[in-house]
């Protein structure tokens, strides 16, 4: 009977991840992840919590359960970095953040004794490295995906620093933070523990804005400033680390340095690259064939592998090679071309641009449509239905089915909808 209750406390909060775009498909191994991190009371608690940010007063009317005791459960679970509070109007709201990103990886951000980290990096490396269910939900269903590639700014050409926009530069998200915080790299750290991890920096995943106040507040991740932070994203280029960070324009919470042997995005985008599951800068490398020397460093260095060594076909040379990109396969990251010794890699802009969300909000309802799931979001958070026109855009849509809900996704994406989100207090 015991195992009964506690399997379904974890069941019904593995139903409410679910209820977001960005979910965890249930496993045995999850349900262990999960009781780790969460005691069976309190997977039952949270699996009762709204997916729009709540006060202490309205999640001690859900529990049914007294506020000094509420706040006391919830100040516990946003220290372990479970919840995600944000203070607005002199009063703190709390979120439960999604698996990834958010609390899968704050819970390997820093040492901890509290919780048995190693076996966590085992589970972890069980249900994303070895079981295949998990990272496919989140990379490769619908158009949208979690987060995008930076460009590597210093390899922009004046012409190409004169077209860039500043959200698409790392460096415009960090002088614009009003919080920054860093920590451990979440996918080095689990990596270690199975003894696969590289020798790329580990403490160089940056937090920002309404993330990095909560993580920076009960230390799971460190309060830097622009100038640190700046430094870092200067290492993480010398490294030939990539940039990838969330999917918006505005208020981005987090940018990751990764490298390709150890991240999951880096991990996804080769194993189902067909299916486009990070978002590509708006750059893409050119190759001089005639500078080209065939040293195969890009190709090394490709944390995807969209670069191979052909023959360069010389009669005079035969066995001369030369470097060939798969467009399809690439980011746009820049680091073949910061590696290539003959200068024969500059970056072009794409033909096309790359649609990038303005924020959270417009990101998880284009996320949730394209998934199937916007009435959790709608049924969830009756504040969309603030505006009458977004009402009825959201109300045509609910009543589609599923195939002409991703057709009309386009819309969702359109500026007319952005102002829409842009006036939502949420």
């Amino acid at each position: 009977m015991a195992h009964q209750t506690l399997k379904t406390s974890y069941s019904e909060l593995v139903d409410r991840l679910n209820r977001f775009p960005q979910g965890a498909p249930p496993s045995e191994t999850l349900f262990k992840i999960l009781k780790v991190l969460f005691s069976e009371r309190e997977a039952q608690l949270v699996s009762l919590l709204p997916i729009k940010p709540f006060t202490a007063k309205k999640a001690s009317r859900i529990w049914k359960i007294n506020l000094t005791e509420t706040r006391n459960i919830l100040e516990t679970l946003a220290g372990r970095a479970l919840l995600v509070d944000i203070e607005q109007n002199g009063e703190q709201h709390y979120t439960l953040p999604p698996p990834m990103a958010g609390f899968f990886e704050f819970s390997m951000m820093r040492i901890r004794s509290d919780i048995d980290q190693k076996l966590l990096g085992e589970l972890f490396y069980q249900y994303m490295n070895v079981e295949e269910d998990f990272i496919r939900e989140l990379f490769t269903r619908g158009s949208t995906q979690l987060g995008r590639v930076f460009v590597n700014e210093p390899l922009l050409s004046d012409e190409n620093a004169l077209s860039v926009l500043d959200y698409e530069r790392a460096t415009e998200v960090i002088k614009t933070a009003h919080h920054i915080g860093v920590g451990i790299c979440y996918c080095r750290h689990k990596m270690s523990h199975v003894e696969k991890s590289c020798n790329a920096a580990t403490e160089i995943c940056m937090t920002f804005n309404t993330t990095a106040a909560s993580l920076t507040k009960y230390g799971h991740a460190r309060k830097i400033d622009q100038t640190e932070c700046l430094d870092l994203l200067q290492q993480a280029y010398d490294q030939n680390l990539v940039q990838f960070g969330e999917n918006v324009r505005k208020e981005v919470n987090f940018i990751c340095n990764c490298c390709g042997c150890c991240c999951e995005a880096m991990i996804a985008a080769r194993r189902f690259a067909i299916l486009n599951p990070v978002h590509t800068t708006n750059f893409i490398p050119a190759i001089n064939d005639s500078q080209c020397n065939g040293c195969g460093k890009c190709v090394n260095i490709c944390p995807v592998e969209a670069m191979t060594l052909v023959s360069a076909n010389n009669p005079h040379l035969p066995n001369r090679r030369k470097a060939v990109l798969n467009e399809d396969r690439c980011l746009g990251c820049g680091i073949c071309a910061r590696t290539c010794s003959a200068k024969s890699i500059m970056l072009k802009s794409r033909l096309q641009r790359v649609l990038t969300p303005l924020n959270g909000v417009h990101k998880a309802v284009v996320m949730a449509t394209e998934r199937g799931k916007l009435q959790n979001l709608i049924f969830d958070n009756r504040v969309l239905f603030s505006h009458r026109a977004l009402a009825a855009v959201l109300g045509v849509l609910l009543k589609l089915p599923p195939i002409k809900q991703v057709m009309a996704s386009d819309q969702i994406k359109s500026r007319y909808f952005e102002q829409l989100v842009s006036r939502l207090k949420i």
